[in-house]
């Protein structure tokens, strides 16, 4: 019985006691499922462009947060022109991505075009270790001019404290998210997008050209991979470690769908919010550490019972 109440009644009365502890963890829940968000959002446009599940986006995310550290730190490169030049290497990333290796596999099976994701991940891998080493590196927010401190809060409870590098994360995030949504829903290049994923040939019969579309959609997601790398890198360090939490977006895809924009929104809040939770307020009981699992548990539940996600299309095939 003491258990039970551990569980389905301590966690709430504490919550009814310190409501700024509450306000506290659904805040950082919040933050941390929108650069989830972000960085499923990089997964939902190439599979969108392509329905392949792109595992090369966590490297992505530590390569594009990595040339740039190497381009400030390393070379002396002035920060936002290290930025610019970042953007250039993400783009010369996803122009080379289709010349040498989507191109040749036009009209290839899907796995084939999976199995390419992993040898994108693994050359990136070492061209980076080879690039700039192994060792943890620091994202330049000064130079950045990214806001460092607190903004503090005062509550009926207590009081809250908001980081204004979180705020940033929260806000350029929100932006970027809206607006590749915005620009891959309505615009003529979001409907060639669509025809590409539902089939090769047919966007081929309409004049629609494969080889620009996926630059597009790559540098999109390299773009992403971006913005994910300077937040994620300014909250810990800038290392391969990196990598591990860009496959939290797994979870958050099977909650959302491979094929919904809002699904990756939706799906990266609940993850982040109820892993935030679920550790400040139940972590005890299972020792701590919950954060590294919780994700996975919450998408195990629903692959048993809705396997397409909140926003994914069922799929019907009649035999």
């Amino acid at each position: 019985m003491h258990f039970l109440y551990l569980i389905f009644i301590d966690p709430f009365v504490q919550m009814a006691q310190a409501p700024d502890l509450l306000a506290q963890t659904l805040w950082e829940g919040l933050v941390a499922g929108m650069l989830y968000a972000l960085i499923a959002l990089g997964f939902v446009l190439i599979f969108k462009a392509s329905g392949v599940f792109n595992f090369a986006q966590g490297i992505m995310v530590v390569f594009a947060a990595l040339t740039l550290v190497g381009l400030h730190h390393d070379l002396h490169v002035p920060a936002f022109i290290a930025l610019a030049l970042t953007i250039g290497v993400m783009f010369v990333l996803a122009f080379a991505i289709e010349r040498a290796v989507l191109r040749p596999l036009v009209n290839q099976p899907d796995i084939i075009l999976f199995m390419a994701t992993f040898g994108i991940t693994y050359f990136l891998i070492g061209f980076g270790e080879y690039i700039f080493g192994g060792d943890p590196k620091v994202m330049p927010t000064g130079d950045l001019y990214l806001p460092n401190g607190a903004v503090t809060y005062h509550t009926l409870g207590g009081m809250v404290q908001l980081q204004k590098l979180d705020i940033a994360a929260a806000v350029i995030a929100s932006i970027m998210v809206a607006g590749l949504a915005v620009f891959f829903s309505k615009t003529r290049i979001g409907r060639a997008l669509r025809a590409v994923a539902d089939s090769h040939e047919a966007a081929l019969s309409v004049g629609i050209s494969l080889e620009q579309i996926w630059v597009i959609v790559w540098f999109a997601a390299g773009l992403v991979a971006l913005v994910t790398g300077i937040f994620w890198g300014a909250r810990s360090d800038v290392s391969f470690a990196l990598e591990v939490i860009a496959l939290k977006a797994l979870p958050v895809l099977i909650l959302g769908g491979l094929t919904s924009v809002p699904g990756a929104i939706v799906g990266g809040l609940i993850i982040g919010v109820g892993e935030k939770l679920f550790e400040f307020y139940w972590g005890s009981l299972f020792g701590g550490g919950t954060d590294a699992w919780f994700a996975y548990v919450i998408a195990l539940v629903f692959l048993m019972f809705r396997p397409q996600g909140l926003f994914g299309e069922r799929i019907i095939e009649r035999v």
